[in-house]
């Protein structure tokens, strides 16, 4: 019985979709070796639409499961842990010995214990409590993207990108809430202005990719910490004035 019950919740679509993610990491995997580094960039992007598809699908049609949860962060340790880190490593934090290739594996590692506390935590909360790791393998790949746009030679940058990884490292297991996108639905009607807005926003990113997308996630990674203090800030002087009153 438990076995045709385990059977039964192998739901194809959304772990096609997971699978599609996982053959991205490996592909990035490949090409980062090769030292193709636009390529694994590029492949680890894709498995981010898959990933964010993967989830989509499965609570629209009611296809949810233990296995494809999962399924879903054995694939993102691969192409949002091990990818991208082995990508970094490879582009740029090589020729620095232990500490580039300790910043590999540290990026790693935090991406599996971020995933490891999202998988085992119950919060109901809306926001993401530490940066969400498909987020933080965006950051880097999008750095590969926009010096490769940009034709400017990483070897100067060693420093920063080390620092980087592992801001970004650090990131992912903090405590620092960040936006998250699980209200977004594809499968539910919007206002014609807010369709618009789309189309332009995508035009926009479609004119200078590279570029657009580096802002764009290094905006986001920043916003956790920001929102976090502002918060914590607010949340002071709420507590001082009370005081200040007597409550």
């Amino acid at each position: 019985m438990q076995k045709q019950n385990f059977k039964k919740s192998i739901y194809i679509l959304p772990n096609l979709f997971t699978t599609m993610n996982l053959f991205c990491g490996y592909y990035s995997i490949l090409a980062s070796v090769q030292l193709r580094f636009v390529d694994a960039a590029i492949a680890i992007l894709i498995g981010t639409v898959f990933d964010f598809l993967d989830g989509k699908i499965a609570r629209a049609t009611n296809t949810t499961s233990k296995f494809g949860m999962e399924y879903d962060s054995l694939a993102d340790l691969v192409t949002f842990g091990l990818a991208p880190a082995l990508l970094m490593v490879l582009w740029v934090l090589e020729p620095m010995g232990r500490p580039g290739w300790l910043a590999g594996f540290l990026f790693m590692a935090c991406g599996a214990l971020r995933l490891a506390r999202f998988n085992s935590s119950a919060s109901s909360s809306p926001d993401f409590e530490g940066l969400p790791i498909p987020a933080a393998a965006a950051m880097n790949v999008s750095a590969v993207l926009f010096f490769s746009r940009l034709e400017i030679s990483p070897d100067p940058y060693r420093v920063m990108m080390l620092v980087m990884m592992f801001a970004l490292s650090f990131c992912m297991v903090s405590s620092f809430q960040y936006k998250s996108f699980k209200k977004v639905s594809l499968f539910k009607s919007m206002t014609f202005n807010k369709f618009v807005g789309l189309i332009l926003i995508f035009v926009a990113i479609a004119t200078e990719p590279y570029v657009l997308l580096f802002v764009v996630f290094l905006l986001y990674v920043v916003s956790g910490p920001v929102l976090s203090l502002g918060f914590y800030s607010s949340s002071k002087n709420d507590k001082e004035t009370q005081a200040e009153k007597g409550f």
